[in-house]
């Protein structure tokens, strides 16, 4: 079972690194990808080059097992379409192993909004992280769209290619790339709220500056 964590990573923190290994371990995953967007439809253009955010996701998970950087969507020109990067790996890895697309609570109640996203559940399931207390809304699907594809149980998830949803009670830590570069930009440190190999990344190449 193979886990899939997109975002801009504009930088990777470690509110994205930390929850991600929630993730991993709580699904008993074979690898996470971290798959750094392109041009994400419903965000803003990330600040930096798509190189330096490759480096950056390099150095913050190198010392991890089972953690994978994936270019698919910067190799690709256009809108990063989760559906598009979703098609590309099923031809890649064939319509058998399960693919879990992992995604934040708010991402996950903004799904409606994404681009075809009634097929991604013909091409993978999604693990919803959230805080343990948390509990999903179904308010924000169509009726019975999610009680009809939620299951608590990781056994059941794991059976099938796609199709199934799973919340994931995970370490959420208050910390944002928006705040990151703000601070960048204030003079302020950053350190421990990214790793360090990223921080001396960062001052080296005088990026947010």
């Amino acid at each position: 079972m193979i886990g899939l964590f997109g975002g801009t990573f504009d930088p990777i923190h470690f509110g994205h690194l930390r929850p991600a290994l929630d993730v991993m371990e709580f699904l008993s995953l074979d690898a996470l990808r971290f798959i750094p967007a392109n041009r994400p439809p419903l965000r803003d253009e990330p600040v930096v080059t798509s190189r330096q955010r490759i480096e950056m996701v390099k150095l913050a998970i190198s010392k991890q097992p089972g953690f994978v950087l994936d270019t698919l969507e910067l190799d690709r020109h256009g809108p990063s379409y989760t559906v598009d990067t979703l098609r590309l790996l099923r031809e890649k890895l064939g319509g058998k192993i399960p693919l879990v697309l992992i995604l934040g609570s708010d991402a996950f109640a903004k799904l409606p909004q994404w681009h075809a996203w009634e097929k991604l559940m013909e091409l993978a399931h999604i693990a919803v992280m959230m805080r343990p207390d948390a509990a999903l809304d179904e308010s924000d699907f169509p009726d019975g769209w999610l009680a009809g594809r939620l299951t608590d149980s990781v056994s059941k998830f794991n059976r099938k290619p796609a199709g199934r949803i799973i919340a994931v009670p995970v370490t959420q830590l208050a910390i944002s790339a928006t705040d990151i570069r703000k601070r960048i930009t204030a003079s302020r440190s950053i350190r421990y709220l990214t790793p360090a190999p990223v921080c001396d990344y960062i001052e080296e190449y005088g990026l947010y500056q």
